[in-house]
C-alpha cells in the first residue's frame, strides 16, 4: 500500500478535496494583473518646480573623499548647537587632513579622528555638547505624517526633506536612523559628543538608535562613495592600520565655497502634493510586474527624491 507515514495518500486526497483543499492544479489561472498607476518616476516628471527646494549652502557640507564629493544637508531645527559646532569644526578645517576610520558592515561609516591619546585640538569649537536626542514638537513646524503604524514611534514622517518621528505625549520629535543619515559619535555619558567624530547610516536602518544619539543631517549625494569603502577589520568595523585609513582632503560648508564649485541639487519639499503622491506610488505599487500591493511604507523605505539641478 502506498503510505506516507502510515496514511494512505488517496484517503488523504480524498479528504483533501472533500474539504475544499485540493491541491494546486498546474496550469491554474494567475491572480488577476493589477491595474497601473504613477511610478515615483512618473512623479517627478510630472512635478512643478514648486515641488522641489534648492539646498541652502550655509547648511550643506561638502566632504572631499578619493572618488569625489559626499554633500550633507544639516537640519538645525533638530540640532542647533551641533549643528552649529559641526560648521566651526568645517570652517576651522578640524577634518581636513583627518580620514574615515569605520566601516561596519550593515551598519555605519565613521569619520574623524584616529588618534585617541593625541588627537588633533579644536579651536573655538566645543569639545562636547549637551546631547540633542530630540527637540519640542512645537519647533518641527513642517512635519508630514505618514498614514501607517510604525514601531518606534506613535507618529512617523517628514520634516523639510528628513525623516523623523514624534511623540505627542511626550511632546517630542526627533531624526530617525534612516539610510543615509548622519550623527555625531559619543561615548556612554550622553552629553560626550561634539560632531567631531559623525558617522552615516549603511545598512538596515537601526531605528533602536533614535533618541540615544544626536542625528545632524542626511546624505544628499555621494552615498556610493561611503558603503562601498571595504569594511574594517577591527571589532565593530574599525581600520586597523593607518593605511586603512580613507583620507579626508576637505570638508566645508558649501556656503565658504565659490559659488561656481558648489554642486547643484534639490530636494523635493516633504509638503508637498508630489511628495505625497510618490509615497503612495510605493505604498500601493501596481502591474504588471507587482503581483501584491503592500499597502504600507515604512518611514525608511519612503526616500525622498533628489535631483541635480539642471
Amino acid at each position: 500500500m502506498d503510505v506516507l507515514h502510515g496514511i494512505n495518500k488517496a484517503s488523504l486526497l480524498a479528504a483533501l478535496v472533500a474539504g475544499g483543499l485540493a491541491l494546486p492544479v498546474h496550469g491554474a489561472r494567475p491572480a488577476k494583473e493589477l491595474a497601473s498607476k504613477p511610478t515615483v518616476a512618473d512623479v517627478i516628471k510630472a512635478s512643478k518646480p514648486s515641488d522641489w527646494r534648492a539646498l541652502d549652502p550655509d547648511n550643506t557640507l561638502y566632504m572631499e573623499v578619493p572618488g569625489g564629493r559626499v554633500i550633507i544637508e544639516l537640519a538645525p531645527t533638530f540640532a542647533p548647537r551641533h549643528v552649529a559646532n559641526i560648521k566651526t569644526l568645517a570652517r576651522e578645517n578640524y577634518f581636513d587632513g583627518l580620514a574615515i576610520i569605520r566601516s561596519q558592515d550593515n551598519w555605519v561609516v565613521q569619520w574623524g579622528d584616529a588618534d585617541e591619546k593625541n588627537p588633533r585640538p579644536m579651536k573655538s569649537a566645543r569639545a562636547t555638547l549637551p546631547a540633542e536626542f530630540t527637540v519640542p514638537m512645537k519647533n518641527d513646524v513642517h512635519f508630514t505624517r505618514l498614514p501607517d503604524r510604525d514601531g518606534y514611534a506613535p507618529r512617523v514622517g517628514h520634516s523639510n526633506g528628513f525623516p523623523s518621528a514624534r511623540d505627542p505625549k511626550s511632546g517630542q520629535a526627533w531624526l530617525t536612523h534612516c539610510y543615509g543619515m548622519v550623527g555625531v559619535g559619543r561615548d556612554n555619558g550622553a552629553d560626550s559628543g561634539s560632531g567631531s567624530s559623525l558617522y552615516v547610516v549603511i545598512g538596515h536602518a537601526p531605528r533602536h538608535l533614535d533618541r540615544n544619539i544626536t542625528v545632524v543631517g542626511r546624505v544628499i549625494s555621494g552615498m556610493p562613495l561611503l558603503s562601498i569603502l571595504p569594511r574594517g577589520p577591527a571589532p565593530m568595523g574599525f581600520y586597523d592600520k593607518p593605511e586603512q585609513h580613507v583620507p579626508i582632503a576637505s570638508f566645508k560648508v558649501a556656503a565658504d565655497v565659490p559659488e561656481a564649485e558648489r554642486s547643484k541639487f534639490e530636494v523635493m519639499r516633504t509638503d508637498s502634493a508630489a511628495y505625497k503622491a510618490a509615497v503612495e506610488a510605493q505604498r500601493n505599487r501596481g502591474g504588471p510586474w507587482t503581483k501584491v500591493a503592500a499597502g504600507h511604507i515604512d518611514l525608511c523605505n519612503a526616500p525622498i527624491p533628489v535631483r541635480e539641478q539642471q
